[in-house]
């Protein structure tokens, strides 16, 4: 392997001249960053970056930890934060903790280990882990979407009852009046925002929510599928669904049309969060959300600002969703 002294060899200057060249430190005659740069290139030398990370004590690196590559929000909002952080000068190294909090822990450790510049997190879970592992942490720490209670560190995130508030007045101002909640794991705070935007808009027109139209799953359309599918069972009476995510709300579609359903002539369904493919399944999903890839670019901002400022006052950062009505709610007729 090729090293910096190659480089001043074959370019007949100093080494120290070639440190100053590849790292723009102090200004250099054409003629020699020429030569130097024509030898790097004959050679194919290619500068430690763990060398520069310790001469500098930084890395350009930011580590990015999410539950699940496999569900789109978390493949748009990775899109976002990395094309944010790419601009900046920013690599990004991503983990995927499959929703598993041990997995998490794990991941977080070797993050903190390879001398990250910052890092952020959307929770697996176990919170309380989560808040120890921030504690010991001395890099500058975001979380997104997910967030975990108690943790020093700023926060992005979607107004999560304000959004599942719109979504539930909407099934409401069409006329449906027995309207089923399909919630995500209860250990999550964007759980209980989600579920309370749904009790409140009933609340809000005089309706006391039934909570046993209030279903527990995974944020897995295999989990919206199931609730849905045994909801209908026990409740046929149901004319809606408000599921906490897109992926539950495509789930619930595949059940309402196994019941025999049709949607949204029978049945109305509405997500949350607005994936891209929320808009090219059929029948298209009412949903509510914002751009996905501007809640990772935000985060990746606020990381970034984080890293320069690491001395400003901690941040709590919401978008505001908006109502998107496409092909699955309309007005109940049964």
């Amino acid at each position: 392997m090729s090293t910096i002294k190659d480089v001043a060899a074959l370019a007949g200057v100093s080494f120290t001249t070639v440190s100053h060249v590849l790292n723009d430190t102090r200004p250099v005659s054409a003629d020699a960053r020429r030569r130097v740069l024509a030898a790097v290139e004959e050679i194919g030398y290619l500068p430690s970056a763990v060398a520069r990370s310790l001469r500098k004590s930084e890395t350009k690196i930011v580590g990015v930890l999410v539950p699940n590559v496999n569900n789109p929000f978390f493949a748009e909002l990775v899109v976002g934060v990395e094309e944010c952080c790419r601009l900046a000068g920013y690599s990004v190294f991503l983990c995927n903790s499959d929703n598993d909090p041990k997995r998490q822990q794990q991941y977080m450790r070797t993050l903190l280990e390879k001398r990250i510049d910052g890092l952020l997190l959307s929770s697996a879970g176990d919170a309380e882990a989560l808040a120890r592992i921030f504690k010991l942490a001395t890099v500058p720490l975001v979380t997104v979407d997910r967030l975990v209670p108690g943790a020093r560190a700023d926060r992005v995130s979607v107004n999560n009852l304000d959004g599942a508030h719109k979504a539930v007045k909407h099934l409401l101002d069409l006329g449906h009046r027995r309207i089923a909640c399909v919630s995500g794991p209860s250990e999550f705070e964007v759980t209980s925002e989600r579920v309370e935007g749904w009790r409140r808009a009933q609340l809000e027109r005089g309706l006391q929510p039934d909570e046993g139209l209030l279903v527990e799953s995974d944020f897995s359309s295999a989990g919206g599928y199931e609730a849905l599918r045994q909801l209908l069972r026990r409740r046929p009476d149901i004319t809606a669904v408000f599921a906490s995510n897109d992926l539950m709300a495509l789930g619930a579609l595949r059940a309402a049309a196994e019941a025999g359903l049709n949607v949204p002539r029978q049945f109305s369904v509405v997500g949350f969060d607005d994936v891209e493919l929320s808009g090219y399944v059929y029948p298209a999903l009412t949903t509510v959300g914002c751009s996905i890839k501007e809640l990772g670019r935000e985060a990746a901002r606020v990381l970034i600002d984080r890293i320069d400022n690491p001395g400003a006052p901690l941040k709590d950062v919401q978008l505001t969703p908006r109502l998107v009505v496409r092909e699955s709610t309309a007005a109940p007729v049964r």
